[in-house]
């Protein structure tokens, strides 16, 4: 498996995990000791002493509330506690530790906000279906409006713990949540909605995780890092791959940008193929690149037929043409791994099908929504629907976004939560394609290639910071690289 720790689990997984620990012999009163008790020393640690109104929801969630009330009054905190219907209809665990609570219980609604400094959120969990409504959506709104810091319980009571859906969340300060996070603390919404996020151990031991089987991660270096690609004393450039970009004859800088990014990443040669028109511009502009001039479309046809090309990308600047749909389906015909971006995704928006039907060899396409929704018709939360594209396809899809999801068609998937506000700028998405096609051009898997190029793009750009420039990229890349070699 890869690094458990980077295992995200659905709200069933979650549920399969308690079932586990209790069968391994811890209570199910424990654990929800357990999680209160993590959640209080989270806002003990954070927060002075202070007034805390802590709203406890009808289930579990608002069972490991009162165990909060409890421990941050036994720590001198003043503490009211509000809940949502009768104490006498809690159930299980909820229902005991509701019992250890000796001091008012009152409804829930913003009057209970009054001195507040702290508001607990343990209304409800991560598994809500129906919008927040009523006196715990009036009392949620209220603490928003009094800039109150609001610590939510396992998620911000509205956010869908698979899809990071809002179902009438409010901004939480902080989100507790236990053993594992889940798609929703990374997808949007639902990750901005949590605020700085706490994965508390309340001791499940983490070799569940080898009966439930997760198949989504979060996006980190233990997830591929194994896989990356290494120099050899014996090696030489071929041997580390040579990649081919197609260049557009008009929107050159998207092309030259891939391709340096795909040389910075490790390709042992770098070949731009553009129209014979714009050949003096790629040449100018580029050193250690080559440029192979097209006279004609079918000119590319030789090239393609060099096996030492390990690898192709197609797509920024290439435009939405008849020769690029071409030349996306003769790359793909090669067998050899292919990066579709851009206008060769756009290219085939009245025919996808013809596109699915030529992926029969490594490929990764890397869409934003928009270029997305033209070839997919996929429903429902971002990580639902990149997994059905990939297995539609057959490729590995790199849907982009903040909340960037990587899918395989074999269902694996990674969500990536490292990518800065600063990525949002023109050319990033050619950076990341060239990243990509770099490793894949040294024999990385696709899907590996795809999810370590899309940490090492997010990374790249944390490290500058404001003022970033897609062309500053491919520049970047050389310190993610050494800091990814001194963690072996």
């Amino acid at each position: 498996m890869p690094d458990p720790t980077l295992a995200l689990l659905t709200t069933a997984e979650c549920g399969a995990a308690d079932r586990l620990a209790l069968a391994a012999g811890t209570s199910g009163i424990t654990l929800m000791e357990n999680a209160g008790a993590a959640v209080a020393a989270e806002i003990i640690r954070r927060w002075r002493v202070r007034s805390a109104v802590v709203l406890c929801g009808p289930g579990n969630n608002g069972g490991d509330g009162f165990v909060v009330a409890r421990v941050l009054a036994r720590a001198g905190w003043r503490v009211r506690l509000g809940l949502l219907g009768e104490r006498d209809q809690l159930r299980g665990e909820a229902r005991h530790h509701a019992g250890l609570w000796r001091d008012q219980v009152e409804l829930v609604s913003p009057a209970l906000l009054a001195g507040a400094g702290v508001v607990v959120d343990a209304l409800f969990g991560a598994g809500l279906s129906r919008p927040v409504e009523g006196p715990a959506a009036e009392t949620l709104r209220a603490a928003a409006q009094a800039h109150l810091p609001i610590v939510a319980i396992d998620v911000p009571s509205g956010v869908q713990g698979d899809t990071g859906a809002d179902l009438g969340a409010v901004q939480a300060a902080l989100t507790v949540t236990f053993f594992r996070k889940k798609p929703g603390h990374l997808l949007l919404p639902g990750r901005t909605l949590s605020g700085e996020l706490v994965v508390a151990d309340i001791g499940i031991d983490a070799r569940v995780l080898e009966s439930i089987g997760p198949t989504v991660f979060e996006n980190g270096p233990g997830l591929w890092q194994g896989a990356l690609p290494r120099f050899s004393a014996s090696g030489n450039k071929f041997s580390r791959g040579h990649a081919l970009v197609f260049g557009g004859p008009v929107m050159t800088g998207a092309a030259r940008m891939a391709a340096r990014a795909a040389a910075r990443a490790g390709a042992g040669l770098t070949t731009i193929a553009a129209p014979e028109r714009a050949w003096a511009v790629y040449a100018a502009a580029l050193t250690s690149i080559m440029v192979q001039p097209l006279a004609q479309p079918a000119d590319l046809a030789p090239l393609l037929a060099d096996t030492r090309i390990t690898g192709m990308l197609i797509g920024p600047g290439a435009g939405i043409t008849a020769d690029t749909r071409a030349h996306a389906l003769a790359m793909l015909g090669t067998g050899r791994p292919v990066v579709l971006d851009a206008d060769a995704i756009s290219v085939f928006k009245e025919a996808p099908d013809d596109l699915f039907a030529a992926i029969t060899g490594p490929c990764v396409m890397t869409p934003h929504e928009g270029e997305f929704r033209r070839i997919f018709n996929e429903a429902g939360d971002k990580l639902t629907r990149t997994r059905a594209a990939a297995r539609l396809s057959g490729a590995v899809v790199v849907l982009k976004g903040s909340d960037t999801v990587v899918a395989a068609p074999d269902g694996r998937a990674v969500i990536n939560s490292n990518a800065p506000e600063t990525l949002a700028t023109a050319g990033s998405g050619d950076v990341l394609g060239g990243i990509i096609l770099g490793l894949l051009t040294q024999g990385m898997e696709p899907f590996l290639a795809a999810s370590a190029g899309v940490w090492m793009h997010g990374a790249a750009a944390a490290a500058f910071g404001p003022g970033l420039l897609a062309e500053d990229l491919p520049d970047l890349l050389p310190p993610v690289l050494r800091g990814l070699q001194a963690l072996v």
